[in-house]
Order: structure tokens, then sequence, then C-alpha cells
């Protein structure tokens, strides 16, 4: 096929998926906290934003550690506190402003979409999705959104899960219909994207290994702790980024397993890549995750990394050249994966190469895509 018509057969494609006049698009979810799927939001909101759709991103409430990845072009819209008067008001939201798509995110957002979508008689073209498992999810309103899910995934026009694992785990313990819902794994890779990095550069690194997460048990960073006492290489020493309710407990198994100078908790890093360029290996500790957007941003930082077998992560590290994955709980075998890695990091190419699968622009496709069969299907007005 020659350039000319290769292009205009992509044009043809390009506008079958999409029209060229813009949407109105609704994005919901609880608040622009410092969660990964709160950012996955914000990116995607601010892609089709730049794209030239009309975007409401609507929340709860107001939280500042995510809303730099929203941009100036998306609109920022507050409901009123209280879970009855946010899901009326979001009913109302969509009554009004009849928008061709609504998307949220998190099972607590999901319920409450659904219950304005119904309101509104909108719910053809309400879209929902899932970020985490049901053991991630332990808040009361949460955990009665995803024990609806089946109900709530057959009365909405689509549901997005950001990993096969997911999406398998919606399917077995919820009997969602598979033909229901659809994998679409999230934008993850940063921009701009690093500059290609050196098999020499990495290993002339200090042989500092980097973990980043919410302080909390799914983490299991008692466990990476546990493990990283083990770890023989000399000099090693483990970052963990991030924030949460067992900082006091980690804080104590540090003092314990007496590891106060080889351990750091520096809170919560807004740009983890500036800690990722110190780095010489990445790990995380799950003990279940249904994606792992920090090994995405480790990969493109040329990083090799060690997951546990906690569901999305493997499906991200999929090959020997990109890291390795252990069992879950195995403290030995995490131990010597990270003296591996640190002894000989590897090449970063294929790692960089495989964080591009998961740029925000592939994501933006894929979300397009899914949004026109809403759209192409949808009865209620815009």
């Amino acid at each position: 096929m020659s350039g000319a018509i290769a292009y205009k057969a992509w044009v043809r494609r390009k506008r079958a998926i999409r029209p060229m006049k813009a949407r109105r698009l609704l994005f919901y979810t609880h608040a622009l906290v410092g969660g990964g799927a709160e950012r996955v939001w914000a990116r995607l909101a601010q892609g089709f934003a730049a794209r030239g759709d009309e975007v409401d991103f609507v929340v709860d409430f107001e939280s500042q550690e995510n809303v730099r990845f929203l941009g100036d072009r998306a609109r920022l819209v507050v409901l009123p506190k209280g879970h009855g008067a946010a899901t009326l008001a979001l009913a109302r939201h969509l009554r009004n402003r009849r928008p061709h798509a609504s998307l949220s995110a998190i099972s607590v957002s999901n319920l409450k979409h659904s219950a304005a979508a119904a309101l509104a008689g909108r719910r053809d073209r309400a879209i929902l999705s899932y970020h985490g498992f049901y053991e991630n999810e332990p808040e009361r309103l949460s955990n009665i959104g995803y024990r609806l899910t089946r109900a709530l995934t057959g009365a909405t026009a689509a549901t997005v899960a950001v990993s096969d694992s997911l999406r398998s785990d919606l399917i077995a313990r919820f009997g969602v219909a598979p033909e229901r819902v659809a994998t679409l794994f999230n934008p993850a890779a940063p921009e701009p994207f690093p500059p290609d990095r050196s098999a020499a550069e990495i290993a002339a690194r200090a042989p500092l290994v980097v973990a980043i997460g919410r302080l909390a048990p799914d983490k299991n960073f008692v466990g990476l702790m546990r493990a990283f006492a083990g770890v023989k290489t000399p000099g090693a020493r483990l970052r963990i980024l991030g924030e949460g309710r067992m900082r006091g407990a980690l804080l104590a198994l540090r003092r314990e397993l007496g590891l106060e100078d080889r351990v750091d908790l520096p809170g919560f890093a807004p740009d983890v890549a500036a800690h990722l360029v110190e780095a010489r290996c990445f790990v995380l500790s799950s003990l279940k995750e249904t994606f792992g957007l920090a090994c995405v941003e480790a990969l493109a930082c040329g990083l090799p990394c060690i997951v546990t077998a906690c569901g999305g992560p493997q499906e991200i590290i999929n090959a020997p050249e990109l890291g390795a994955v252990v069992p879950i709980g195995n403290t030995v075998a995490l131990a010597a994966a990270i003296d591996t890695a640190l002894a000989n990091p590897g090449d970063p190419a294929p790692r960089q190469a495989r964080a591009k699968d998961f740029t925000l622009e592939t994501a933006l496709d894929r979300y397009d895509e899914l949004i026109g069969r809403v759209m192409s299907h949808a009865r209620s007005p815009t």
C-alpha cells in the first residue's frame, strides 16, 4: 500500500472512531487525591480536552495532589457534600449538560454515577471503570458498589477493567457477563518521555532500590522490608515513596530489623522520576495489584522491575529482559531477585520500548473507540 493510500485509510478509520465535531464528555471520580486511578482519570480527561472535546471533570470534593494532571482545558465541577446530595446534583448535571458519554472511575463513584445516570435517563451513555480489586476497597459504600457490580454493568452502557487480571476477577467473582467488560490499559508512560538510558549508566549508580505506593497493607511493604533485610549487595539501600496509615508500623519494623541506615521513607513524592533516575532497580511487593502505574514509570526510566505475581504487574513485566516476577510472600525469592538486579541491571532499551505501549495517546485511542461504540447505540438525546 502506498503512503498516500495508507494515510487516507488511517484518516477514514479515525473519522469512523471519532466525529470531527467536538463532543461533550463528563469524567467523574471522588476527588483528585494522590492515588494512581485519580491520576489516570485526570490524564484521560486532559487528553480528550486537548483533542478538542468539551470536558467536565466532576468530583465530590476538591483536592490538590493530582490536579496538575488535569490541565486548564477541562472544567472542574465540585458536587455538594453528602453522597445523596452529590448523586442528585450529578443527575441534574447529566440532564442539563447532556454529555455524549459520561465516565466514572472507582467503585463508589461507579455506584453514584449509575444512580445519577438512571435518574437522568442516561444509562445508555454511562461508562463505568474499575481500577482496584474488591479487597482494595474496604470502605462501606465502595464495598456495596462492588457487590452490585453485576447489576451495575448490566444497567449501563459499558464497563472498563484496567487489566486482564481485574477483568477475569469481575467475571469470576461477581458474575459479570464477559461481553459487558473490556480491558483498557492505563496511560502510565510519563510525559515527556525520559531520554534513552545506557546499561553502563544505570550499572554505575549507587545500589538504590525504589518502591512506590500508599503505606497500606495491600502494598506489603512489611514483606518488602523483611526481604530487604536479607539483601546481600554491599551498600544496598531501599527508598519507599508514599504516605499512609502504616507509617508508624513500618518505622517500628525498620528499627526492629536494624534497617534504619538502609531504608528511607521520605513520604509522598509528586515527582517520582527524580527518584527513579537515581535508582538501579525498582520493586513492587503488593499482595494484589490491578495494574501497576509505577512499574511503567520505572520501565520508562530503563530500570529492571522486580514484581510479585499479584495481578496486573506481571502483565506489564511479561518478558525476562524487563525484570523478574516472584511469588507473593516469598521474602527469600524477593531478596535474591533484588540482589540479581543490583548486580546486573541489564539493557534498558527493551524496558523503555515496553513502557511506550502505555502512552496517553494509545489509551485515548482505545477509550475513543469505546466512546464511539456507546454513542452509536445510545438513544438518549445529546
